[in-house]
């Protein structure tokens, strides 16, 4: 396991960004798998600002609940089994949990009836949608609305807190258990980090305020690349992005981590100038095209602005020396 929150990177998500209310930052983070522990606030500093996309949206646009691993589990008993305490009763014809008991993190409510339970996107998918998700194709979408291999994705929850939540981030929902504040803010970063997806600016300065007070120090896992490929290039403008600026932290939990695995996705967007406006960090390709970004060039590269391979031969975009 390895500590790092250091400049020039495996994910070298370069972010820099002007305007009246944006505090330019160029951050370069290295997280190199799941066994790499980072700042979840210095993971925060990497996500681009942008205003959400907000049309389009419908819940069937995301299969959900199928069995996309093999496994022969769909991923809501998957997550059943994955989070009940002890060991569950599982029909393994059908993989059926038939008995077993859980704790929700929202509210601390335990229950052994599975009817009671509603398995939470982290992100919903709604939210996902608005954040960058309206790129992705069926397959990559599918991906995210089942995706068992990082447990910060999907969690067994309270029916009763899951409807409360809705598809709300955190800007204007939080658990009622304060003491899972923290898991909670660093899982919200990490699902959004690993599939490339963006924030707007109240909920990134919630999430700024947070893990800036009470929840300071806040550490988590890194990630590997997530299912489903990459996000195809889209034919819609993008919009105009910022960055939150800093404030005063506001929040409540105790520090605590969650466990992942990674990537974010292409984003390529075109403009109607001659070259396409780009995310710094997503994935991209091919290896030496070039994009802009508020006014600065960007390249498709393999390597971060210092040189260092990203992981697996990654294609990503960085800012041109």
């Amino acid at each position: 396991m390895k500590f790092r929150v250091v400049a020039g990177a495996a994910l070298a998500v370069s972010v820099g960004v002007t305007g009246a209310a944006a505090v330019d930052r160029g951050v370069d983070l290295r997280v190199e798998g799941a066994d790499d522990i980072v700042l979840a606030l210095e993971v925060l500093k990497t996500i681009p600002v942008e205003k959400e996309y907000s049309r389009g949206y419908k819940r069937n646009l995301f299969p959900h609940w199928r069995d996309v691993d093999g496994d022969g589990c769909d991923a809501r008993e998957q997550v059943l089994k994955r989070d009940a305490l002890g060991l569950p009763q599982v029909d393994p014809f059908r993989c059926f949990v038939v008995e077993a008991d859980w704790l929700s993190p929202y509210d601390g409510r335990k229950s052994s009836d599975r009817t009671s339970m509603d398995i939470d996107h982290t992100v919903a998918l709604k939210e996902a949608w608005d954040s960058g998700a309206w790129q992705w194709n069926l397959e990559q979408r599918t991906a995210y609305a089942n995706d068992t291999s990082d447990p910060r994705t999907l969690v067994a929850v309270s029916a009763s807190s899951n409807r409360s939540k809705g598809d709300r981030d955190p800007s204007n929902w939080m658990p009622q258990l304060r003491g899972f504040w923290c898991t909670y803010s660093a899982n919200w970063i990490a699902v959004k980090a690993r599939w490339g997806l963006s924030m707007d600016q109240s909920e990134w300065g919630r999430l700024n305020n947070v893990l800036s007070g009470t929840c300071a120090g806040t550490t988590m896992r890194g990630w590997n690349p997530p299912p489903g490929g990459t996000v195809s290039t889209s034919t819609t403008p993008a919009t105009t992005a910022t960055r939150a600026p800093t404030t005063t932290a506001r929040g409540s939990g105790s520090s605590a981590s969650s466990t992942t695995q990674t990537n974010s996705s292409s984003t390529t967007q075109p403009t109607t100038g001659s070259l396409p406006t780009v995310r710094p960090g997503a994935f991209c390709a091919p290896e030496g095209a070039v994009g802009t970004y508020r006014g600065r060039t960007y390249v498709c590269s393999t390597t971060s602005a210092t040189g260092t391979p990203y992981v697996n031969g990654a294609k990503r975009w960085r800012q041109q020396n």
